[in-house]
């Protein structure tokens, strides 16, 4: 038998001042040891002109992709951009119309959605959506995150699609 994955608690958020603007994102990666002892990771960066949109889902990758081994993930996010593209099953569709949305335009981010499927690939993932800006520990947490390296001195640059 395999070893049983562990749980990670991912929690996810972007910002953007202006949009397009300077934005930058927060993911807090959370587990429980063997000994009931939490361990807590955040990551973070900022970019000097990019979208709200672009920061969500690079909140959601970059904490994925900080794992090291296949696990059970939840996500929590409060981005409906992100929590419908699957929910709504968008990224399906998107997907069998050669990245082309319902008004057969070019679906926005291609770069960064193909970059979210795979890091799912390994892990078991429930999405878990939240209201943003309400209080909820771990969401104020990574928007802190999330705004404090939209406005830091050593912004990055993104390619916007």
């Amino acid at each position: 038998m395999g070893e049983e994955k562990l749980f990670v608690e991912l929690y996810t958020d972007g910002a953007c001042s202006g949009n397009p603007g300077a934005g930058g994102y927060g993911a807090v990666l959370r587990y429980k040891d063997k000994t009931g002892t939490y361990h807590q990771k955040e990551l973070t960066a900022g970019y000097k002109l990019t979208t709200n949109n672009r920061m969500e889902l690079l909140a959601v990758i970059v904490g994925l992709e900080a794992l090291k081994k296949p696990c059970k993930v939840e996500i929590t996010s409060d981005s409906k951009y992100f929590i419908d593209a699957f929910e709504q099953k968008w990224i399906e569709g998107w997907q069998k119309n050669n990245w082309k949305n319902a008004s057969k335009k070019p679906v926005k981010n291609v770069d960064l959605w193909l970059r979210l499927l795979q890091a799912m690939k390994p892990h078991e993932i429930n999405l878990v959506w939240v209201k943003g800006h309400n209080g909820h520990e771990y969401n104020e947490r990574c928007d802190e995150l999330a705004v404090a390296s939209s406005k830091s001195d050593n912004l990055l640059d993104d390619v916007i699609q």
